[in-house]
């Protein structure tokens, strides 16, 4: 029982963290129909620059916050930029175009970084917590898995108590609409795609002082944002985290009980279960409602 419930609590940190990589995938592909296929190489930009900070400065990695988001940021504006460009199918055209901006990222990281793996040189992440006696954590895992909750409520809060929130809202729900009511459904995309980069600049800070890192693994956050987006029910904040809390504790009861290259199996085949029963997803809206 036990190894159950550590399985479980730990499969729910990752769970958090894996929402505030997801969300800002969400965000995107909720107000514009674009799948951004550079994400998880925004997201890795963002914890290759707490590195360089760290590696440089000696300083604790969390102070690279700052430059982390200013980079992603304008990183992610220029991927709206080009995308924004599209007039044709742009649906399909924005996936070649954002795949390719994700190799050039990968391969950018690769002839500055090399193919090294680096991780914080920072104690203080590395240390464990007990919580009620019998649970175990990093404090980075806890961190990140509070960092992702707050993120996701955040969101939820900017979006349904903002204008700049609504107006997202309603690019998303209907584009003609909302320009009807006197919106500008470019600014609102300009807003989404900002937004992205910031929650992207949280989630690399995040990966970087809970695990390693190396070039590879942006295209891996990318598979991941892009199944629980989809597990969720397109453009759903609750249903990022739902989903990702889903798939965090089933790698974990994975990993636990049988191997931990069966997890990414494991939580492909209940997405894939989902989608069959839900093929909305948990919180998506069925065709005509």
């Amino acid at each position: 029982m036990e190894l159950t419930a550590q399985a479980i609590f730990t499969g729910l940190l990752m769970g958090g963290f894996y929402g505030l990589v997801a969300v800002g995938l969400a965000l995107v592909f909720g107000t514009m129909k674009v799948i951004n296929l550079a994400h998880g190489e925004l997201v890795l930009l963002a914890a290759y620059i707490a590195y360089a900070v760290e590696s440089q400065t000696g300083i604790n990695p969390l102070l690279a916050m700052p430059i982390a988001m200013a980079v992603v940021i304008a990183a992610s504006l220029i991927t709206f930029y080009l995308t924004n460009k599209i007039k044709k199918d742009r649906e399909l055209n924005s996936l070649i175009l954002t795949f390719g901006l994700g190799i050039v990222l990968t391969n950018g990281l690769l002839m500055v970084f090399s193919a090294d793996i680096y991780s914080t040189q920072s104690a203080w992440f590395m240390e464990g917590l007990v919580i009620a006696d019998s649970l175990f954590s990093m404090r980075s895992e806890m961190l990140a898995f509070v960092v992702g909750l707050c993120a996701l409520g955040g969101l939820y809060w900017w979006l349904n108590h903002t204008w700049h929130g609504r107006a997202i809202r309603s690019v998303s729900s209907n584009r003609d609409a909302a320009k009807l009511m006197g919106m500008n459904p470019t600014k609102a995309e300009l807003w989404s795609w900002a937004i992205a980069g910031v929650l992207a600049a949280l989630a690399g800070v995040m990966l970087y002082v809970t695990s390693v890192i190396h070039p590879p693994i942006g295209h891996s956050l990318t598979i991941k944002a892009f199944i629980i987006t989809v597990l969720a029910g397109m453009g759903s904040i609750p249903g990022v985290l739902v989903g990702a809390l889903m798939i965090g504790v089933i790698e974990g009861l994975t990993t636990t009980f049988f191997q931990s290259s069966l997890s990414e199996l494991a939580s492909m085949t209940v997405f894939l279960l989902v989608l069959l029963v839900m093929p909305s997803g948990l919180f998506g809206k069925k065709a005509g409602h």
